[in-house]
């Protein structure tokens, strides 16, 4: 990677909270936040510059609060995004008996020894010797990643109701390979009244598992039932991504016996119990990708610190070809642009390929680039559907399946957009900078789903923002 900057030791500035205390069951303390506001406004024509701190990444933290099912007693995992998904989950886990509780973190991020209202908790887990094995509807419609209760539960107790879960209108993520997967390792599996119903009577074995496609949730549920299982399983074209990794670590913390995590073939040795576990989630690269975007698409100068940046190789490598200035350090890394980016194409593919996830950042950048850039989006069918959002930007875009061919313009236009996903929402915000006037992106409550507090970091970045409420839908019945 080519490094041409040296950064600076830049101070962390002071930023006002904007969250108020939200909650997952009676009496807990120091529990994630809710936005009250569902509208994010920006005023166009702005640089991002400063310095931002990314806390634990959602997509990890999620499956280790599933993950500590697999051991009664007491768990903590540091480092937890304060985000409106960990609330969610914490209340899966509660509904299943587990005490939950957040608390003020160790001063992991800046903000709290700078004053400021911290983004990341501890989460403090309290699994009972017999859970429950019933994740309700009503809680895993709102969060796909509690389907990966379904691996510990299974593993642990031999049976499980899980609710066919809902999530981000991305596109079909069916769960065909984890159902095949557990069925190889013994499992009974039917489905009735929108409920995945699994049962090992006599508990899993060991199984040689080969993926279609190397999928996290998948990976993530296979795994976690196979430490319990009898004898040696292997995975092969497993997920390889950062937060595979993290989880596989937590759980050889644990006691359990994985090796190969990071690798595309994973060997699991059954074990007959775990033990709980302190750990601290790692950081998360897609809210660290968002910023080194916005540092590229509004000619900014941004120092990210909290996550290693060779988990963005590709994506810091795609701002360098585009003209950006990147250096990287320890567990920070800085973009600079001092002029129009210049159009590059983009192909999502599984990790250690560009993350899916920071496709709308792809398209925003491309939408303000010199030149035309083709987008290609390989894991959800459905990303796209931000597209027509972008376009009431004034952004030039073609889709044809799974292909986005964007002419970049100078300058986008401000105007009242919707937030269709979390990292769309991002998206949608970023790209507002770099448009003449105010752009007001509604259902922002999906940006808080994945990024904790994120009109404060864009004012510390001398960004011109106000959340606000969404007015009261009008009436229209007959």
């Amino acid at each position: 990677m080519t490094h041409s900057l040296r950064i600076p030791d830049l101070p962390i500035p002071v930023r006002p909270g904007t969250l108020r205390p939200g909650g997952v069951g009676p009496g807990d303390a120091g529990d994630p936040a809710v936005n009250d506001v569902d509208v994010i406004r920006v005023r166009g024509d702005a640089r991002l510059a400063g310095t931002v701190h990314v806390v634990g990444a959602k997509n990890s933290a999620l499956k280790l609060m599933a993950a500590v099912l697999l051991a009664p007693g007491r768990s903590v995992i540091t480092n937890v995004p304060r985000i409106t998904d960990i609330a969610i989950m914490g209340e899966v886990l509660r509904r299943l008996g587990c005490g939950i509780r957040f608390d003020a973190d160790d001063p992991v991020d800046p903000m709290v020894a700078h004053g400021g209202v911290a983004r990341s908790r501890s989460v403090v887990i309290d699994v009972p010797e017999q859970p429950g094995t019933e994740a309700d509807y009503d809680l895993v419609r709102r969060l796909r990643a509690s389907i990966c209760v379904l691996g510990p539960l299974l593993a642990r107790l031999g049976y499980v109701r899980v609710a066919h879960p809902g999530g981000d209108a991305i596109g079909s993520r069916g769960l065909d390979m984890h159902i095949s997967g557990l069925t190889r390792m013994g499992a009974e599996i039917s489905g009735e009244h929108g409920f995945v119903i699994a049962s090992a009577p006599h508990g899993l074995h060991g199984a040689e598992i080969m993926l279609d496609f190397p999928s996290v949730g998948a990976t993530e549920n296979l795994v976690m039932a196979a430490v319990l299982a009898r004898g040696a399983s292997v995975i092969d074209n497993a997920a390889r991504e950062p937060e595979i990794v993290d989880i596989c670590t937590m759980l050889n913390q644990m006691g359990a016996r994985i090796s190969g995590a990071g690798t595309s073939t994973l060997h699991i040795e059954g074990v007959p119990g775990l033990r709980p576990v302190r750990h601290a989630t790692v950081g998360d690269r897609i809210v660290a990708g968002t910023w080194a975007f916005g540092a590229a698409m509004t000619r900014g100068d941004v120092t990210v610190t909290g996550v290693e940046p060779g988990f963005l190789e590709v994506a810091l490598d795609k701002l360098i070809s585009a003209g950006g200035l990147v250096e990287t350090r320890g567990d920070a890394f800085r973009v600079r642009m001092d002029d129009r980016p210049k159009a590059v194409d983009v192909v999502t593919l599984p990790y250690p390929g560009f993350a899916t996830d920071l496709l709308p950042m792809a398209i925003g950048l491309a939408a303000v680039s010199d030149g035309a850039s083709l987008i290609t989006e390989n894991i959800f069918d459905g990303r796209f559907m931000f597209a027509n959002e972008m376009m009431r930007l004034g952004a030039d875009i073609k889709t044809d399946g799974h292909h986005a061919v964007v002419r970049g313009r100078e300058r986008l236009s401000g105007a009242p957009v919707r937030a269709t996903d979390i990292r769309a929402g991002a998206g949608l915000i970023i790209a507002g900078l770099c448009a003449e006037g105010v752009t007001e992106v509604s259902h922002v409550h999906h940006v808080d789903r994945g990024y904790p507090d994120f009109a404060a970091d864009l004012r510390a970045l001398g960004v011109e923002v106000e959340p606000g409420t969404a007015p009261e839908e009008p009436d229209l019945t007959i």
